[in-house]
């Protein structure tokens, strides 16, 4: 069974987003895995971006994939954790011309797609990734 937590301080948290996670974890197949989502400010993931990735500056989305770290197998996947800027898909949504509904189901399943060991580190991965984003994406629904 997939158990996922939103921590929402700014109550930000949309209904649709549960449905989206648990649509999107059913279409790649993962049936047992944990994680969590947590909503921050600027300020709070500049301090984590700053601190984990040595970047002075916040950004949109931050994961913590804890299967990074770990060499043992359990019966079920913990993922790790997804930091998202509300603030950041706040101003994106404006920037790029669409809802703050489409911003953050993009971040979410961004991060998601991170916690199971998605990158777009080379021209490559990000095809593969960012296309996998588009289909789960257009899957439910949120387009741009």
């Amino acid at each position: 069974m997939n158990e996922f937590y939103i921590v929402d301080n700014y109550g930000f948290k949309e209904d649709y987003l549960d449905q989206l996670i648990n649509n999107a974890l059913s279409s790649l197949g993962i049936k047992e895995a944990n994680f969590s989502i947590i909503f921050v400010n600027d300020k709070e993931i500049k301090k984590i971006n700053k601190e984990y990735r040595k970047i002075d500056k916040p950004t949109d989305v931050i994961t913590f994939a804890l299967n990074d770290n770990l060499n043992i197998k359990l019966p079920y996947e913990i993922l790790g954790d997804i930091y998202i800027s509300i603030d950041r898909v706040k101003d994106q949504a404006k920037t790029y011309g669409h809802s703050q509904k489409r911003e953050l189901s993009f971040l979410a399943i961004h991060g998601l797609l991170h916690l199971l060991g998605y990158s777009h580190d080379s021209k490559e991965d990000e095809k593969i990734m960012f296309k996998l984003q588009e289909e789960i994406l257009t899957e439910n629904g949120i387009t741009r």
